[in-house]
């Protein structure tokens, strides 16, 4: 396999081209949803299997995991490929799901609203005073940044629905010009030090994709007491019984992590390495977890649920309601443009429908013929895991795999077709 061409835009720094392509598309960590989606009639035939075994037979995907998913339950579970040399994939096999973990920091967050601890509208800088030194990147004199302190002062659901200011490199070239003449880490370091990105611009101003859930994590550790990782495992993952989702990968898991691949440029896969630093300073509710289909289903089902699954109850039923409401107003999330095209394709989700940010996803504005309902919630992760959940009718979808550039066509193909089949199956 050919390596993916490095970006050669001209006005980019070398060392920002470096960071790009050495393990920083983590933190596109889930840049967002579909680049593209069938025609309402294409494929509409076909069984979720079906999908599935297609794109694995076409190299459309390396393999490929899907489930389809109720209140009440599983209603379908597929897979195909393997997911490792000799080992088949399946729902329980393990995933790097890097911004899936985005959700995850957004229900903790929600507990502690649920709970009376912060409000939507707390400042973050009340729970967090050194986030008060975060300041505005207007542009460069030279190479110099021109910054200056914001105009409004960011909140919780600032950070939940990514309009806080804060903003990745990887959809933002003025960030990462930033990174590179300072020399400043990049958030996938894992280390403190690195979550002081300058704001690209005023709270509240726009919809831009970043890591304020980040953030949002060391605010639930700073009001809560425990770590997020902790906090996490006994408030979200052992109540809802996600046994499979974990921080840091023991023995037995990395026995069934999945290989991660990588479309060169003679459009074959090969491998590629790319995971969440191991036992960082701070872990990024933006990016760090690990986990199964079959637990990411779990979660999903217990939104379905309005808070509970098997009796154990995670966020009210009010707390849920709110999660799920439109919280960016007028706002609408625009079309996607990459910084870094071996990392990820431009992201264009559902052309022509409206799309807002809920407490904790993607949500879109109206119906999208053949498949979600208005009022939908979604995201992913960067190396193509997927997944949404429909209130309406009651039905969520999971689809994973472990590839890159994320959302690439052939990869949407395969996830349009598949949820497609999960609302006509």
């Amino acid at each position: 396999m050919k390596p993916p061409k490095d970006p050669s835009s001209p006005a980019m720094p070398d060392a920002t081209r470096r960071r790009l392509l050495e393990g920083s598309a983590a933190t596109v960590a889930a840049s967002a949803l579909p680049l593209a989606w069938l025609p309402a009639a294409a494929r509409a035939a076909e069984s979720p299997q079906a999908v599935l075994d297609a794109a694995v037979a076409a190299s459309d995907v390396p393999f490929a995991v899907g489930l389809v998913g109720s209140a009440a339950g599983v209603k379908w579970s597929g897979a195909a490929g393997e997911a490792r040399p000799g080992v088949a994939a399946s729902d329980t096999t393990v995933f790097r799901i890097f911004s899936q973990t985005k959700a995850v920091g957004s229900t903790a967050a929600m507990i502690m609203v649920d709970r009376g601890k912060f409000t939507l509208d707390t400042p973050v800088e009340d729970v967090l005073p050194e986030f008060a030194q975060l300041q505005v990147l207007e542009g460069f004199d030279g190479d110099k940044p021109v910054l200056r302190a914001p105009k409004v002062k960011a909140t919780v659901r600032h950070l939940a629905t990514h309009t806080s200011g804060l903003t990745y490199e990887f959809w933002n070239g003025e960030i990462g010009r930033y990174l590179a003449v300072t020399q400043r880490p990049t958030i996938i370091s894992g280390l403190r030090d690195a979550m002081n990105y300058p704001l690209a611009f005023d709270p509240g101003e726009r919809w831009d994709y970043g890591m304020g859930i980040d953030w949002l994590g060391l605010m639930v550790e700073k009001v809560d007491g425990r770590r997020i990782d902790a906090f996490c495992n006994e408030e979200i993952f052992q109540p809802l019984g996600m046994v499979d989702t974990v921080f840091e990968l023991d023995d037995a898991r990395k026995a069934r992590l999945a290989d991660l691949k990588a479309r060169g440029e003679d459009g074959n896969f090969g491998p590629f390495e790319l995971a969440p630093p191991p036992n960082p300073e701070v872990y990024g509710m933006g990016h760090c977890l690990y986990g199964t289909p079959a637990d990411y289903m779990r979660f999903l089902r217990m939104f379905l649920n309005k808070g509970q699954l098997d009796g154990n109850r995670v966020l009210s039923e009010r707390a849920v309601a709110i999660m799920l409401e439109n919280h960016i107003g007028d706002l609408r999330i625009p079309k996607m443009i990459t910084q870094a095209p071996p990392v990820s394709a431009d992201v264009d989700l559902f052309p022509g429908t409206p799309k807002t940010h809920s407490m904790g996803f993607l949500r879109v504005e109206e119906d999208v013929p053949g498949m979600r309902s208005k009022g939908s919630q979604g995201w992913a992760g960067v190396c193509n895991t997927h997944y949404w959940f429909d209130p309406s009718k009651d039905l969520a979808g999971v689809i994973m795999t472990q590839s890159l550039p994320f959302v690439e066509p052939r990869f949407m193909k395969t996830y349009g077709a598949f949820e497609r089949a999960a609302y006509t199956g």
